[in-house]
């Protein structure tokens, strides 16, 4: 039964990580979907009105950010976009792996140093998945780019 417990346990957190991972680029949506829908709350929409303004501005914040990486020329403002997004995903990283690992270190150094390690791959990860970098997808060799060429052009 031990044994089951411990499978269980390792397969959960690997779960969470990847759920981490995988949804590190939807922070920023995420914090100012809530902080949006809160506001609204408070100021008197109600519960349905609240959460009506907060998943708006977070689809919003999605969308005009994606919009403005895949369209803007200056490298500088991908840049300063994607950073955008990424911060927000280290920030969580870094909370993420603080609640893990508080867990399992009892030094307080080390503790610090692997959140902050959390926070950088959780970030790094969100800027790759933001700006599409990183490993392709297997047979998506041959696929047209946004301007309709082929890669291999």
């Amino acid at each position: 039964m031990i044994f089951l417990n411990i499978v269980l346990l390792i397969g959960v957190i690997g779960f969470l990580c990847w759920l981490l991972f995988t949804l590190a680029v939807y922070a920023l949506p995420l914090f100012v979907g809530v902080t949006a829908g809160l506001w609204a709350h408070g100021s008197g929409a109600g519960i349905v009105g609240g959460i009506a303004v907060g998943v708006i501005a977070a689809g919003a914040t999605a969308t005009i950010g994606q919009l403005i990486f895949d369209f803007a020329r200056p490298l500088w403002i991908r840049l300063i976009v994607a950073l955008l997004f990424a911060a927000p995903a280290a920030v969580a990283g870094y909370a993420a792996t603080h609640g893990i690992a508080k867990h399992l270190m009892p030094s307080e150094g080390w503790l610090m140093a692997f959140s902050v390690i959390g926070a950088i791959a959780v970030g790094i990860t969100a800027l790759f998945r933001m700006t599409g970098a990183g490993p392709h997808q297997p047979g998506m060799e041959h696929a047209p780019d946004a301007r309709g060429q082929s890669s291999l052009c």
